[in-house]
């Protein structure tokens, strides 16, 4: 069986652990009977070791109780740049080696669910974990919406980003969340509703800054540039502009002076929501 499923830009400032958009970067997984396991990558991450311990292999061994197979992963998702390509992966693997609940296997090797909900829904989705069972639905999503992302060169690990997190936060800082999340969400169902501020967060950015110093400078030069709000996509490094589609080309350029300003090696890019979410086919 092959599968296809999409990146995804996961919190979007406020929402933390809870939101995600699928994002038009995708990897694609092969998965065909075989005397041993054969596991051959294209793209990003095909410099990761082709073995047993690589996640395709490891997601593919659990749904189907052994690794007698033939693997086979295209990605155009950048690893380690908060664009959800270990959940994607995961999604694309279990579908392809006919999982039941592909949601639940890539929910499971991530920890969190919001990443593989955008990979298996597409769009705009919220996500979280009820009596040890992934739950998601879509949201509303402005088709006149893109996404303008500043991908650095080098990567930042999501346990790294992890780490950096306070233990607690104080309820003033989670009500503000909230609030923002909520004009965050009316703002993505109608981008004339989006404000600048919708992005703000107090749960995970600032605490994330000392690992991306520069993070600060690129997301507040996107706005000026004309996105209607910027935050950082999921663990980070890799930064989002929300732009509507006829600013998103001066945006994605403004991007890339913003990046050669601050000394970050990297790219722009203009993505479009991915509505489809995972796709699965017989290849023959």
């Amino acid at each position: 069986m092959r599968a296809k499923a999409p990146a995804s830009s996961a919190n979007l400032g406020p929402g933390f652990d809870t939101l995600a958009v699928a994002l038009a970067l995708h990897v694609e997984v092969d998965v065909l009977p075989a005397e041993q396991l054969l596991l051959r990558t294209e793209g990003e991450g095909s410099d990761i070791p082709a073995d047993r311990n690589h996640l395709a292999a490891q997601v593919v061994r659990s749904v189907l109780g052994h690794d007698r197979v033939a693997i086979t992963v295209r990605s155009e998702i950048p690893v380690g740049r908060g664009l959800g390509s270990s959940a994607s992966l995961a999604v694309a693997a279990a579908a392809a080696a006919g999982a039941d609940d592909p949601l639940a296997v890539a929910a499971a090797v991530d920890g969190h669910p919001e990443n593989a909900a955008a990979s298996v829904l597409g769009g705009l989705v919220t996500a979280t974990v009820v009596n040890d069972h992934p739950v998601a639905a879509r949201l509303g999503l402005d088709h006149d919406l893109r996404f303008v992302l500043l991908i650095p060169s080098r990567p930042l690990p999501t346990a790294r980003a992890r780490q950096a997190l306070p233990a607690q936060v104080p309820h003033h800082d989670a009500a503000f969340n909230l609030g923002r999340m909520g004009i965050l969400l009316a703002g993505l169902a109608d981008h004339r509703l989006l404000v600048r501020e919708a992005t703000e967060d107090r749960l995970h950015q600032s605490a994330r800054t000392p690992l991306f110093p520069e993070s600060g400078y690129l997301t507040a030069g996107l706005v000026e540039a004309g996105a209607l709000a910027a935050c950082w996509s999921g663990a980070g490094p890799s930064l989002l502009g929300i732009c509507t589609a006829a600013a998103a080309p001066r945006v994605r350029a403004a991007g890339e002076g913003l990046l050669a300003e601050a000394g970050v090696a990297g790219r722009a890019l203009v993505l479009d929501a991915d509505h489809e979410g995972l796709v699965v086919e017989d290849p023959e």
